[in-house]
């Protein structure tokens, strides 16, 4: 299977966190705990630590607390299920339901060109995913946008400069002006105060060379010799 394709259609929603049972059911770990995706599908593609995946369809599928159990086929017994721990398990993007107005889904935006306004759009909503407003001429493309993150506190967007500067930019009104997922496009309004990772320091210019002891001499010599004839003695 060409894995540059698959990467483009397939979405990891979660990880094959353990075996559980006996019989070949996995404990997964989401990525979103309260997307139900995984318990309405028949097919997935597991990605395992290798790097090797392959499509395998889905038995059973139920919840349990912030997990959910799956049963996936040919997978009948302990030691299979501990086979593939840590296999990312992905869904066909076209599987997602639509997004309303205000979302956008993760792996749309992965990849988005990343735009810094020279104002914030009147009127846009900020973190909408429909069409964006008429953009400022000064507005221009600053980087892209490499990853979606979501920590306890906040949700991140990963995005690298032109320049080489990385930086994890709050998912917040006074940074993100809004997200047009459908142009892969998102628009920020600053990245002041952010610590940016990855630029490259200027190199400090060189100082002044050590005199070496031979010029020193030299220097003192001439000097002497220019004291002594620079300006005769008048009485």
């Amino acid at each position: 299977m060409d894995q540059e394709k698959t990467l483009s259609v397939w979405v990891p929603l979660a990880e094959v966190a353990r075996p559980h049972g006996v019989r070949g059911e996995v404990r997964l770990k989401l990525y979103n705990a309260d997307s139900d995706l995984l318990l309405e599908l028949d097919e997935v593609l597991l990605r395992l630590p290798n790097g090797e995946e392959f499509e395998v369809s889905v038995d059973a599928a139920r919840r349990a607390d912030q997990a959910i159990l799956v049963k996936l086929h040919s997978v009948d017994d302990r030691d299979r299920a501990d086979a593939i721990r840590g296999a990312l398990v992905c869904a066909r993007r076209e599987d997602f339901p639509a997004a309303d107005d205000d979302e956008f889904y993760a792996a749309d935006v992965i990849g988005a060109e990343a735009w810094l306004r020279a104002s914030p759009a009147k009127g846009a909503e900020v973190l909408g995913s429909g069409a964006s407003p008429g953009r400022d001429e000064q507005d221009r493309v600053v980087g892209t946008v490499l990853d979606y993150r979501s920590y306890p506190s906040v949700d991140i967007f990963e995005v690298k400069t032109t320049d080489g500067i990385t930086y994890e930019v709050p998912v917040v009104a006074s940074y993100v002006d809004r997200v047009d997922a459908a142009a892969k496009r998102v628009y920020f309004l600053t990245f002041d105060e952010l610590e940016g990772t990855g630029a490259k320091k200027p190199k400090p210019a060189p100082g002044p060379r050590p005199e070496r002891r031979w010029e020193k001499k030299k220097r003192e010599a001439e000097s002497l010799t220019a004291g002594d004839g620079a300006s005769p003695k008048t009485e």
